[in-house]
């Protein structure tokens, strides 16, 4: 990699005198204009804060330069600002269009982009209070969505298919063992770069290079001069901003985040001595806060200062808690540089996690979701609410079985005594999920599953997975989803993993899917097929005139169909619910080293699309012959349909017209069971044990 100058890029300009309004806010009601998950990381209302109060930034000319991004920030940023619909599952395509043109920019412009993506919770897990909140408020968002409120919510595999665009637009990228802030910071010293984010801590961290808000990084706005193509930016200006509250030092700035209460501390801690301090109007805490800090030389002192105003009792905790949160702040030791140009991540925590080595730097590559270090390490996990109907069971609990067998995998090899809640028998370690029950966020503890050889206890070792021959390997990911290799053998490679997925789905989903469901999924992912081919010249040159005439078909379809903004909430957890069978499926083939290919996320499911098709069908059964025109197109959607059926019973789409009094009864029965567990058919691996035995919950 060419070396850049680290300065080449930055123009100060000066001070400006407008204030940087964000785009992004942090608001927790339904019908927020801004992505809220983003703007909620780091101290709560400090970006408000810093922007109303003065002008701390300076004019920046982006280019020539290297540029540390904090990943979670940018895809949450990009999604929102590409993205028209937020109730239907998302649409994956123009969200990586998006991704695909920003790094383009940013390419033309000279800058060598580096991502830096959080990985799981860390072994401390400080933040559970936070995510917990975090989780709640994405209920509520979800909810008011599925109501018809306005509202944001990130789809399920947005971050899926983030990564995806990164490797096929070539950017590096690294994901952290855990939170990314300090691997963020450290790294962007190092080299003397900016910091591209959304969150407020990067006001406080100490940044040789400074913090640049994604909020006002306008790279759809490129401009030329003589010397070269820029991105107009700005940078804020920590000297100004600590100038404006007298003698203030920034070595204090992170006792102010932390009394001001971030991600790992409750502002409540410190309520009692802020009353005393807050000034009178907006941002008064705040504003009387900076002014008190102002009267000490270091952090310490005023460390001191905030202990002897508190109680005896709560001294020693407090001053704990202020330890390790400003520790919080101070640039972390793993030197991602060396990630990026020798491929090693090397993290004392991660090391002493006990992982193999592979498995960790499969991590570092992105090649594992931060679910696997979560569930090793702190058995324990969070299932993102989608806006599906909150009446029903998560739409998560479809994909149960495909989780059992994932945790199987993970914790088999675990050596330590765990303390966690396990099922009855006691046999088999239990992972705690964090999940919707109802409307309300809850824990359910989940056996493992007991896993067949050569992966059970005297198997192959976490260690060996690697090892495990690949036919074994795919036996088990097609076994979890009760699929043969041989009925799929007539399915495109890449399309092979989610045509399994969806003849699990078909089984498993509950209420069951109809047919309308499985055409409109099978559509939607010929229409992605479609777009595959009429966008890569090498594939456009078979039979392009089919081609070219089913997709102005399909183009004209969607521009006379898609106007309609009906939403079908029961066809939404439906589908909600082959999101999450998906998901699972991609990450128990990533644990195997991928058995399956894994298909492209921006061809393969757009939200809008598969809604507009399950409505069509219902009325106008022949939008089935929509790539009528393209006898390629309408053999490959014939071949996916006959796999799916083939794979259930010959009745299974026939509706019952009796209904026997004694099965009446047993759903009665039944009825307040499946409002909080899982109702998953039994004809899948596994069956020969009552899936739901090591399910409890708690509040």
């Amino acid at each position: 990699m060419r070396p850049l100058s680290p300065n080449a890029q930055l123009s100060p300009r000066g001070p400006s005198g407008a204030v940087v309004k964000a785009t992004l806010r942090m608001r927790a009601e339904p019908g927020r204009s801004a992505a809220s998950a983003a703007a909620a990381m780091g101290v709560p209302g400090l970006t408000g804060f810093v922007e109303e109060c003065g002008a701390f930034f300076a004019e920046l000319r982006v280019r020539d330069t290297k540029l540390v991004i904090d990943g979670s920030s940018l895809y949450y940023h990009l999604f929102f600002a590409s993205a028209a619909d937020f109730r239907r599952g998302g649409d994956y395509g123009p969200f990586a269009a998006a991704v695909d043109e920003f790094f383009a920019v940013l390419r033309s412009c000279g800058v060598a982009a580096f991502v830096v993506l959080d990985g799981g919770r860390g072994a401390a897990d400080r933040k559970l209070g936070t995510l917990r909140e975090r989780a709640a408020e994405r209920l509520c968002r979800a909810h008011g969505l599925s109501r018809g409120e306005g509202g944001r919510v990130l789809p399920l595999l947005a971050r899926h298919a983030f990564v995806q665009a990164l490797r096929r637009a070539a950017v590096p990228f690294v994901q952290c063992w855990a939170e990314a802030d300090r691997e963020v910071a450290a790294l962007a010293n190092r080299w003397g770069c900016p910091v591209l984010s959304l969150d407020s801590d990067f006001f406080i961290f100490e940044l040789a290079g400074g913090y640049c808000p994604l909020s006002a990084f306008r790279w759809r706005d490129v401009r030329a001069e003589r010397s070269g193509r820029y991105i107009p930016a700005r940078r804020f200006q920590a000297e100004s901003f600590c100038g404006r509250f007298g003698q203030l030092r920034r070595s204090v700035l992170p006792l102010f985040a932390v009394m001001s209460g971030n991600d790992y501390v409750d502002v409540t801690e410190f309520e009692g001595f802020l009353g005393k301090v807050r000034l009178p109007g907006r941002h008064g805490r705040a504003r009387g806060l900076l002014g008190w800090l102002a009267g000490f030389a270091g952090p310490e002192e005023a460390a001191d200062a905030v202990l002897k105003r508190l109680g005896g009792r709560r001294r020693d905790a407090v001053r704990e808690l202020l330890r390790a949160a400003l520790e919080d702040y101070a640039p972390s030791h793993v030197n991602l540089e060396e990630f990026f140009l020798e491929g090693r991540y090397r993290c004392e925590e991660a090391e002493a996690s006990g992982l193999p080595s592979w498995l960790l730097g499969a991590l570092a590559r992105g090649e594992l979701a931060p679910l696997v270090a979560n569930v090793v390490t702190l058995r324990s996990t969070f299932l993102h609410v989608q806006v599906e109907d909150m009446r029903r069971p998560s739409a998560h609990c479809a994909a149960l079985p495909i989780r059992r067998v994932l945790y199987g995998l993970l914790l088999r090899a675990a050596t330590r005594a765990d303390a966690q809640p396990q099922s009855q028998s006691g046999a088999l370690p239990a992972v705690c999920e964090f999940d919707r029950v109802q409307k309300s966020v809850k824990k359910t503890f989940v056996q493992a599953a007991s896993l067949p050889a050569p992966f059970g206890e005297d198997g192959f070792s976490l260690a060996k997975l690697v090892e495990v021959p690949v036919s074994h390997r795919q036996l088990l990911l097609l076994e979890t989803l009760g699929v043969k290799m041989s009925l799929l053998e007539s399915v495109p490679a890449h399309l092979q993993l989610p045509v399994a997925v969806t003849c699990y789905w078909t089984r498993c989903s509950e209420p069951k899917v109809n047919l309308h469901h499985l055409k409109a999924l099978l559509l939607m992912i010929v229409s992605g097929e479609l777009h595959r081919i009429t966008d890569d010249p090498e594939l456009t040159v078979l039979h392009p005139e089919d081609n070219s005439i089913a997709y102005n078909e399909f183009l004209k379809w969607k521009e006379e169909k898609l106007q309609n903004k009906d939403f079908d909430l029961d066809a939404a957890h439906g589908f909600c619910q082959w999101q999450c069978c998906l998901e699972m499926g991609l990450y128990l083939n990533q644990l195997l080293c991928s058995p399956l290919a894994e298909p492209d996320l921006a061809r393969l499911y757009s939200g809008t699309v598969v809604h507009g098709l399950y409505r069509d069908l219902k009325s106008t059964p022949s939008v089935e012959n929509v790539f009528s025109s393209s006898p390629k197109l309408t053999e490959l959607y014939q071949v996916l349909l006959n796999v799916v059926m083939s794979a259930v019973s010959p009745d299974f789409f026939q509706k019952k017209t009796e209904v026997k009094s004694e099965s009446r009864k047993k759903k009665k029965a039944s009825k307040k069971t499946k409002a909080v567990r899982c109702a998953v058919s039994e004809t899948q691996y596994l069956c020969d044990v009552n899936r739901f035995a090591s399910l409890s919950m708690d509040d």
